[in-house]
């Protein structure tokens, strides 16, 4: 059982019921230039109407974004995220090919823990303030990863001790000692949720962020 399911037991319901239809609600931001490059966004517990905004952002970079709910995609095993990837390669505005996926909090930790793990659907993660509180087995989970991984934490989230940045840090250090593409950037004085829109938004970490989220996207799906 993992952390969410445990603390959050409405959520879990739905993602049960979810994990047995694998039916998500999706919205799609298409490039200026009309079709683009996948980039597949898994929301936070808040739901995908709370990154809408950093979803919209992403799309003009010029990447075809489908933004899925993240809560869905809790208890699914890894399915939900892949159900997600399937359905986002079958909009009308995606070039085919491997999807980037960025994940925020409940789905940062989905993005994180199963999407690195798919290097012939996943070219590379982004995770802003993921959950990582349910991965026990930290070296075995920097064993498993594939396809490279950023990822953002905040110095002071304490959001239910999901996502803390000690644990930020130990994942960073085994993936290193495993000599895989892991990279952590971490921000003094933010919080959990400091997305553009969100609970503590927090304008510099967040500028930055966006702009190593852009140029990282630039790496994992070039033109």
């Amino acid at each position: 059982m993992s952390f969410f399911s445990r603390v959050l037991p409405a959520a879990a319901a739905f993602a049960c019921m979810a994990a047995s239809a694998i039916v998500y609600a999706q919205q799609e931001f298409p490039p200026p230039q009309g079709k683009g490059r996948l980039v597949v966004v898994a929301s936070g517990m808040s739901g995908p109407e709370h990154y809408t905004t950093v979803s919209r952002e992403i799309a003009q970079l010029g990447y075809d974004v489908v933004l899925f709910d993240g809560n869905a995609m809790e208890g699914t095993h890894g399915d939900g995220v892949k159900a997600a990837i399937a359905q986002a390669q079958q909009m009308p505005h995606a070039l085919p090919g491997k999807a980037a996926v960025v994940g925020f909090s409940l789905g940062g930790g989905m993005a994180l823990y199963y999407a690195s793990q798919w290097p012939d659907l996943v070219a590379g993660v982004v995770a802003w303030y993921p959950a990582t509180t349910f991965i026990k087995d930290v070296p075995g989970f920097a064993a498993r990863l594939k396809v490279p991984v950023l990822m953002f934490a905040g110095e002071k989230d304490t959001f239910r001790n999901c996502c803390l940045v000690e644990n930020a840090r130990n994942l960073a250090a085994a993936a290193k000692a495993a000599g895989q593409p892991f990279e952590l950037v971490t921000y003094p004085k933010t919080d959990h949720d400091f997305v553009k829109d969100g609970a503590h938004y927090n304008a510099d970490s967040y500028k930055d962020a966006f702009q190593r989220t852009s140029a990282r996207l630039k790496d994992y799906l070039p033109n």
